[in-house]
């Protein structure tokens, strides 16, 4: 997996807040639908999607407001952690709608971060993503946070998690919730540097979820969608 692009996505990113909003969503993230959906890019500085194949099948699209938190968020990361290397997932589908296997990801709000990963030499590497282990969904992690040749960073996912929720207040968008495995997410309060405050700002989801989320946590953004039966794409 190659990052690349530092000019282009740098440039990118820097200019999207004088973007007119482009997209609409409609309904919630449950049941909804999504209009002027935009792509994410495949890859920056310091990150990338979690399969190829997944953004040739156009399973990254989200609301424009969306995008330009994640590219400001991961933007702001290289200052505070320029070694950080970060794999986005699954989103969404360029009119949102149902995207099979997920339960959400239908109003262009929705977003599967791949939880970023040191290697046995203590460096900042993607996260192992093959048609094997199903792009890296069918990890699974120890109550420590760990597999095989990896243990998760927590303290590059709390950097993130903290750079996301500053900059979505200047898109006006909120953070309606955060799905990760309970467990680890006492890991990550106790043990990264901005653990305590996220536990205090962001609305992590107390209850075990229906699949465990250990291997990516997601994040639904909080917008005023329009009512569904508004929708006529």
């Amino acid at each position: 997996m190659k990052f690349s692009l530092p000019v282009v996505v740098s440039i990118f990113a820097t200019c999207m807040p004088c973007v007119a909003d482009a997209s609409t969503c409609y309904g919630t993230v449950g049941k909804g639908r999504l209009s002027g959906g935009v792509q994410l890019p495949p890859q920056g500085v310091n990150f990338a999607a979690y399969s190829s194949t997944g953004v040739e099948m156009g399973r990254t699209y989200v609301h424009d407001q969306v995008r330009q938190v994640m590219l400001e968020a991961y933007a702001n990361v290289r200052t505070t952690l320029p070694d950080r290397t970060y794999v986005y997932g699954e989103t969404g589908l360029a009119h949102g709608g149902p995207i099979p296997p997920h339960r959400t990801h239908q109003a262009g709000l929705s977003v599967d971060f791949m939880v970023p990963v040191l290697d046995d030499a203590d460096r900042s590497v993607p996260m192992p993503s093959s048609p094997a282990n199903k792009f890296g969904y069918a990890l699974e992690f120890d109550d420590q946070g760990r597999i095989p040749g990896y243990r998760i960073d927590f303290d590059a996912m709390a950097e993130q998690l903290y750079q996301i929720s500053m900059t979505s207040r200047r898109y006006g968008l909120t953070i309606a919730r955060v799905i990760f495995d309970p467990r680890l997410a006492e890991r990550l309060f106790n043990s990264s540097r901005h653990g305590a405050e996220l536990q205090r700002i962001l609305p992590f989801m107390k209850e075990r979820p229906w699949i465990r989320h250990d291997e990516h946590y997601h994040v639904d953004f909080g917008l005023s969608c329009r009512p569904l039966r508004d929708y006529h794409g």
